[in-house]
């Protein structure tokens, strides 16, 4: 019976964000623990708190964006502009480019960056994330950098990765610029 309701919510969820969660039925007819355990990254990466959409959105897109190039950083962009962000802020963060971002997703986007690589860099824009938003926002963005490379990785490594494509921001298509961290 579980299972039976797993399947329908991951339908569902393929038909609002017209996503592929393939990966997730083949997690759940592997063992519906792991199904279970796996799940319990959605509520991580659901976690926000005291953090602007448009800082969250640029945190996740940059960790996304680091492992994939495709659907899973379409995903983000969808749930982003359901969220509010405006599509120029969001192509912004797609393109790296920090001068038409808000100040808040530059922040992020600087912030997500300097983690994923592993710059001391990052302690400056952690320090001024605290001061401005407080610890739960902090978490908030830590908690969507290590999920946007959890989906795509996961993803991967099951073998249901796709290749890079254009992603469509405000209903117009753009290339995505892949980022190594």
């Amino acid at each position: 019976m579980l299972k039976w309701l797993i399947r329908r919510r991951l339908a569902a969820f393929e038909r609002d964000y017209d996503y592929d969660a393939s990966y997730g039925r083949d997690i759940l007819d592997a063992d519906l623990r792991a199904a279970l355990a796996f799940n319990k990254f959605t509520a991580m990466a659901e976690y926000r708190r005291d953090i602007p959409a448009d800082a969250l959105t640029a945190a996740a897109l940059v960790a996304t964006m680091a492992e994939d190039c495709g659907p899973c950083t379409q995903l983000v962009v969808t749930k982003a502009e359901r969220s509010g962000v405006p599509s120029a802020v969001i192509g912004a963060v797609i393109a790296g480019d920090e001068r038409q971002m808000t100040e808040g997703a530059r922040l992020a986007f600087r912030f997500a960056r300097a983690t994923l690589a592993h710059d001391p860099e990052a302690d400056a824009h952690r320090e001024e994330i605290e001061r401005r938003w407080g610890k739960r926002a902090l978490v908030s963005l830590a908690f969507a950098i290590a999920a946007g490379r959890v989906y795509p990785t996961v993803k991967y490594a099951l073998g249901h990765g796709r290749s890079c494509r254009r992603l469509t921001v405000g209903g117009v298509a753009m290339p995505v610029l892949k980022e190594a961290a």
